[in-house]
């Protein structure tokens, strides 16, 4: 049994740090360009730097995804880019493609280099061919049982990492690779513009038998057959930690700090339980429970890690999220006991509102004044990224997060 990382995904700087504080081993980020998350607010050079140095002055790894599946536009841009990196010292990149990976291995090749999920790695002997090649680490493909993953760690050598996602929204296409998005907008999944055309809805019917629409399960909201529940494996930490896994992956560089934190937090908590004893890890899983559906979520899935899911295991009927917290911001300093924050939902003086800590205390607090940067009082905080002066009726400390408890 290895002692896995736990890697927590970083759409901005602030969730960089909010993952790094509340448990991440690893945070992977995305720069300005060759990421699958161009949607995302992603990281620029000087972002990334400051990011970097947060992590690393805290004993956390950074890997930065360059695990588009490159076109030959891509590929001077993509030199000059890992040129720029190689002074920021990130801790490996995530890579795809082979033309990007070698390229890395030439202008960079201090830098630790990882194949991504998306280069299809579905066998050992993949595994072995990029071990040849100079990758330390190889994220297996989410079609992968736990018994494929235990037989590829049999027959690889022990300094080959493998990474494995444990959380998050699962993409009904074969190892993330769509093509949908791409014939219905022209916006390419492959190169990080996906539109995630699997969340809407559809009806289906074959072209020479017009009118007989196939047999799929339609609520009023509609028919969502493309869409998947997301994946949660709280529940199966030691069945993870058993399959020889290195890296213990949280898919969402979309997210928000909530959530980071959030899953992070509750990640981090069940996998030290586990590890220290099997016993306080079951003792606790009501908490993990409760945590994890404090996230915006989906329902959940077990994915592909117990053999091929049935339709009613992986397909949710529906496109919307659930949602049982507000995200109010993160204290960013305590000062004569009021917090400052940059405010990112409304809330008012008198409101009960909960402090999120690291250690997994969450505290109710009751708002009782709120003040802009110049002093002047006000009853509610309307306005998004306002910064605020926040007095509560309970100790927040730098790099907690508040949020509220939406009925």
């Amino acid at each position: 049994m290895r002692n896995p990382e736990l890697m927590i995904p970083a759409s901005s700087l602030e969730v960089l740090k909010t993952a790094v504080v509340f448990g991440a081993d690893a945070v992977y980020i995305g720069g300005e360009a060759f990421g699958l998350r161009a949607k995302a607010k992603n990281f620029s050079m000087e972002e990334m730097k400051e990011g970097i140095e947060f992590a690393h002055e805290r004993g956390v790894k950074v890997y930065v995804t360059a695990n588009i599946l490159a076109h030959n536009e891509d590929l001077q841009g993509v030199r000059a880019y890992f040129q720029e990196l190689r002074g920021l010292k990130p801790d490996a990149l995530i890579i795809a493609d082979p033309g990007i990976f070698d390229i890395a291995k030439e202008v960079c090749p201090e830098i630790p280099r990882h194949i991504s999920t998306q280069a299809n790695n579905t066998n050992y002997g993949t595994y072995m061919f990029w071990y040849r090649q100079g990758a330390e680490r190889v994220v297996t493909a989410r079609e992968l049982s736990l018994a494929e993953i235990r037989e590829i760690r049999e027959h690889i050598p022990d300094d080959l990492e493998i990474e494995t996602f444990i959380h998050g929204a699962m993409c009904i296409s074969y190892s993330g690779r769509c093509l949908l998005s791409n014939y219905f907008t022209g916006r390419d999944a492959n190169h990080g513009a996906c539109t995630h055309p699997c969340r809407w809805k559809y009806s289906i019917v074959e072209e020479t038998r017009p009118g007989e629409y196939m047999p799929v399960f339609e609520n009023e909201r509609g028919t969502y057959i493309f869409n998947s529940k997301d994946l949660c494996m709280i529940e199966h930490i030691p069945e993870m930690l058993d399959a020889g896994i290195d890296s213990f992956k949280i898919e969402g560089r979309m997210k928000t700090a909530l959530y980071v934190a959030t899953v992070a937090r509750t990640y981090r908590k069940a996998i030290d339980d586990c590890l220290k004893d099997p016993k306080l890890y079951e003792e606790n899983m009501d908490w993990y429970r409760e945590q994890i559906a404090n996230c915006t979520y989906r329902k959940f899935t077990t994915g592909f890690f117990f053999g091929k899911p049935n339709e009613e295991a992986q397909i949710y009927d529906n496109n919307t999220y659930l949602k049982n917290y507000t995200y109010l911001g993160i204290v960013e300093e305590e000062k004569d006991g009021r917090i400052r924050l940059e405010q990112r939902n409304k809330f008012s003086v008198g409101e009960q509102i909960e402090i999120m800590k690291p250690d997994g205390r969450d505290i109710l607090a009751t708002v009782q004044g709120i003040w802009d940067e110049e002093g002047n009082a006000q009853e509610s905080a309307p306005h998004p990224k306002q910064i605020l002066w926040v007095k509560l009726d309970e100790s927040a400390e730098k790099y907690d997060l508040l949020r509220r408890k939406e009925e």
